[in-house]
C-alpha cells in the first residue's frame, strides 16, 4: 500500500488493479518504453472499455499518447507489449478506417484525447508523443 501512495504522490492514477503514468514530455515508441521499464512498468496494455476511457480522461489535454501496442514483427498483425496479440479487432478501439500504416511506415499504436472510444492510430514509431506506463499490481 505505502508504494501505491507512493506513486499517486509522483503523479500515477489508480484505475482497477493499476497504476498508471502519463508522461508530460515527448520521446519516440522505444524510448517510451524504456522509460516505462526504467520504473519498474511497460507501456499500457488497454484490457477493456472501461480502461480505455480511464485513459482518454486522465489524458487531459494531451492530443495523444503511446500505448503498448505494435505490429512491427509482422504488418498486421498486432500485439502488446507482453506478446499477447490483439486477435479480434473489435476488442480494440481503433478509430474508424485505422490502422491504416500510412507511409508502409505505421507500426507502433497511440490512443488520442477524442470523445469516441474507437480512438486507437497507428503512427509512426520514430515520431515524438507522450506515452503511458501502466503496472500491474496483481
Amino acid at each position: 500500500m505505502l508504494v501505491i501512495l507512493e506513486l499517486v504522490k509522483q503523479g500515477w492514477h489508480v484505475f482497477g488493479s493499476s497504476v498508471y503514468y502519463i508522461s508530460a514530455e515527448d520521446k519516440s515508441w522505444s524510448d517510451s518504453r524504456k522509460y516505462c521499464r526504467e520504473k519498474k512498468a511497460d507501456l499500457v496494455i488497454i484490457n477493456n472499455r472501461e480502461e480505455q476511457k480511464f485513459i482518454v480522461k486522465q489524458m487531459g489535454n494531451n492530443r495523444q499518447a503511446w500505448i503498448g501496442l505494435n505490429d512491427g514483427d509482422t504488418e498486421g498483425k498486432w500485439k502488446w507489449v507482453d506478446g499477447t496479440e490483439l486477435t479480434d479487432y473489435d476488442t480494440g478501439y481503433w478509430y474508424e478506417g485505422e490502422p491504416n500504416n500510412a507511409g508502409n511506415n505505421e507500426d507502433c499504436a497511440e490512443t488520442r484525447n477524442i470523445a469516441s472510444v474507437k480512438a486507437w492510430n497507428d503512427r509512426s514509431c520514430n515520431d515524438a508523443s507522450r506515452w503511458i506506463c501502466e503496472i500491474n499490481l496483481l
